[in-house]
């Protein structure tokens, strides 16, 4: 018999928050889409923006494991790639000891491996093949976690429209509304999957959403776009540049982490009660 979900929970970063699908007065995104198909659930959203996989173990899931949860979605991870700390192992360690505890409390999880973004926003060749590798290591360790834990994932690269540019808000990284639509149903199919009832249908059909104009595109590229590019490129220059010089050199590239099931340290234990940064 279907579990019924009375508690749905969702930890991230922007694209949680709803980032890319703006309705009046803030951000609707997948989460609230998702809930609407889960009727007898109350719906928490602990993400915040810039959120990185430590920052949602500590800060975002204690408040996660407070909401007793019965069904949760985890997606997060695409930041850490774009940052020159990134570290594969302590990456895994912190997924793990998220889902770990969500899944000890009783919650079906569902969560994501990325897509190439580099297909999604142009980036110059070594820096796209910086942020692949980085994401094909980042999916490494996700496919880890959801062996061990046996949890359910939604394959970003995989699912329908995942390139397709009515799938993307107007400055490329968030998902549109049609993004955030087909996102949400996703999980919903992962949910019930998961042997969890799902009376709802999440709609693919836009609606409520604000309009995006041209303008919007200019003023995102100017006001945002330019300044984005410069602040990761800042970060991901040169580890992009080593993958340069390693190829003209005939070196070869240095050996990624390679996750396996188990991990170092404790990964179910939950760090004491803050309150989240929403």
């Amino acid at each position: 018999m279907a579990k019924t979900v009375r508690s749905l929970v969702v930890l991230g970063d922007s694209t949680t928050v709803g980032v890319g699908d703006p309705v009046p007065g803030g951000w609707r995104g997948v989460g609230a889409l998702l809930a609407a198909a889960l009727p007898h659930a109350r719906y928490h959203n602990v993400s915040f923006t810039g959120a990185r996989v430590a920052s949602v173990r500590h800060r975002q899931l204690p408040a996660a494991l407070a909401a007793r949860p019965d069904a949760a979605v985890v997606l997060v991870g695409m930041n850490d790639t774009l940052r020159s700390d990134f570290d594969g192992r302590r990456v895994h360690v912190d997924l793990d000891a998220v889902v770990g505890a969500l899944v000890s409390a009783g919650a079906a999880v569902v969560t994501v491996r990325f897509h190439d973004h580099s297909r999604v926003f142009r980036l110059p060749g070594a820096l796209r093949r910086a942020l692949r590798a980085r994401i094909e290591e980042l999916n490494g360790i996700v496919d880890a976690v959801v062996r061990r834990h046996g949890i359910e994932c939604v394959d970003l690269d995989l699912m329908d429209g995942a390139y397709s540019p009515d799938t993307w808000a107007v400055d490329r990284l968030h998902p549109s509304e049609a993004g955030h639509r087909r996102l949400a149903a996703a999980f919903a199919a992962r949910l019930a999957r998961a042997g969890c009832e799902v009376p709802g249908r999440v709609s693919l059909t836009r609606t409520g959403g604000l309009e995006v104009t041209p303008l919007h595109h200019v003023v995102w590229l100017v006001v945002k776009g330019v300044p984005w590019l410069w602040r990761r490129g800042r970060d991901l220059v040169p580890y992009a540049a080593t993958i340069v010089y390693r190829s003209w050199a005939g070196h070869p590239e240095p050996a990624r982490y390679v996750a396996t099931e188990a991990v170092v340290g404790p990964t179910t234990a939950a760090p004491p009660l803050r309150q989240p940064s929403l």
